[in-house]
């Protein structure tokens, strides 16, 4: 009966000592999973600086074309009130040549 304690013991003891040894310590990673690891690191920072200098052209372009538009619009209003300008000075000048008569 001392013997079946004794293993029993011994048999608890050795399961409790290796579960403590093992429980919450990280098993060293192989040096191909840690190649491995520091690849893809490099591709997931590759892919974010690619994703943020494609918003940053994409905002350009679209400031660009925000810029163009209103340069259009200007343009187009400076001729309009060019045009308005010169009819009203023909308008003006055919009164002077009526009143002339």
């Amino acid at each position: 009966m001392i013997k079946l304690l004794s293993v029993l013991a011994a048999t608890l003891f050795a399961a409790s000592s290796f579960a403590a040894s093992h429980a919450g310590a990280p098993m060293p990673a192989s040096s191909a999973a840690k190649t491995e690891m520091k690849a893809e690191a490099k591709a997931a920072k590759k892919a974010a600086a690619d994703q943020k200098s494609a918003e940053k052209a994409a905002a350009t372009a679209k400031a660009d074309k925000k810029t163009t538009a209103a340069d259009a619009t200007k343009t187009k209003a400076i001729t309009d009130a060019d045009a308005k300008q010169q009819k009203a000075e023909v308008k003006a000048d055919a009164k002077k040549q009526e009143a002339k008569k």
